[in-house]
């Protein structure tokens, strides 16, 4: 690491924003990926570290891109190197949603944060991104078989859970699937937004966005793996949304009845994934501090009210077979 550290330094003296600046950590991510800030005569800079071994910056460089030239507040790329794995950015500040959310803050906040994603589902880039499809969503909830309840609990699974799961699957991905197809974020939640001065949100750790369902990065902002708010505010917001998005032709008013039921299951397929990786950066990448936010983030499911008895048994499996686990471990 203090090779690629020095690596860096040399590469931002070579450029002409910088000749005399501070240098510190700024954070660390879910990935492989590092960033740095960097102070030069009063004006904030932010380095990114991205060993090209284990991270491909071409798709943060192409969607950051895009979403600039569509009005959204995304980091500007003042220099790259894709080669060494490097870029200079714009820096978006230190304040996350996270940290500035409240019951007296959050309308204005997601009021902000909704208008921004319905600028990206109106207006966003769908020439070669990847589409969310079958296989993509199948592929995203086995993190949850595989790496909480193999790897992280040991759970013995029987055949008719595993039955179980294989249902709730298919059911959840043919949802998706049904859905009005959009520019999709993919991480869309109060640890990727900022609260910025002007163009609020700040959007952050964009580079995984795909053609997807409509209502994915929505449940991830409201149903949010990190702070979670009462159903029923939950449920207007997520209305309000349906309201702001038929205004701008991202829905017709024929998906109104089954909106709901779609944010529903998308939030139950979101939330499996979630608690997968969260077990995933612990087993895998050695990062144990999320997993704390794994019975907030299967809570959704136990709480969610729904006829569907694939759903009921899922439900049930994670309050009796899960969720003790999880305390105990």
């Amino acid at each position: 690491m203090p090779q690629r550290i020095e690596q860096l330094k040399k590469w931002l003296v070579s450029l002409p924003e910088l000749s005399d600046y501070s240098f510190e950590p700024a954070s660390n991510d879910a990935s492989f990926r590092r960033y740095f800030r960097l102070i030069e005569n009063g004006k904030s800079y932010i380095a990114m570290d991205a060993p090209p071994d284990r991270e491909d910056s071409r798709p943060f460089v192409k969607v950051a891109e895009a979403l600039e030239s569509i009005g959204l507040n995304v980091p500007h790329i003042y220099a790259r190197d894709l080669t060494q794995g490097f870029m200079l950015l714009e820096d978006l500040g230190t304040e996350l949603y996270l940290d500035r959310l409240s019951s007296e803050t959050v309308d204005r906040l997601y009021g902000d944060a909704l208008g921004a994603l319905a600028t990206l589902q109106a207006c966003g880039p769908r020439d070669g991104l990847p589409k969310y499809d079958r296989a993509l969503l199948m592929q995203e909830m086995a993190l949850f078989k595989d790496w909480l309840l193999l790897q992280e609990l040991s759970l013995s699974l029987t055949h008719e859970e595993l039955s179980m799961l294989e249902r709730v699957f298919e059911l959840l991905a043919d949802s998706a699937l049904q859905q009005p197809q959009v520019c999709v974020h993919r991480d869309y939640h109060s640890r990727n937004l900022m609260v910025t001065t002007r163009h609020n949100p700040g959007i952050l750790d964009f580079q995984d966005a795909v053609i997807g369902p409509v209502t994915y990065d929505l449940v991830s902002l409201l149903r949010d793996c990190y702070v979670s708010w009462p159903d029923g505010r939950v449920r207007d917001w997520a209305m309000g949304y349906y309201e702001l998005a038929l205004q701008s032709g991202i829905l017709r008013s024929e998906h109104e009845t089954p909106f709901l039921t779609w944010f529903d299951l998308m939030g139950v397929q979101r939330h499996l994934k979630a608690s997968g990786i969260f077990a995933r950066l612990y087993r895998r990448d050695g990062k144990p501090g999320y997993l704390k936010e794994i019975p907030r983030t299967l809570g959704y499911i136990t709480q969610l009210k729904t006829e569907s008895v694939p759903l009921q048994e899922l439900s049930e499996f994670i309050r009796l077979r899960v969720l003790p686990y999880l305390k105990a471990a």
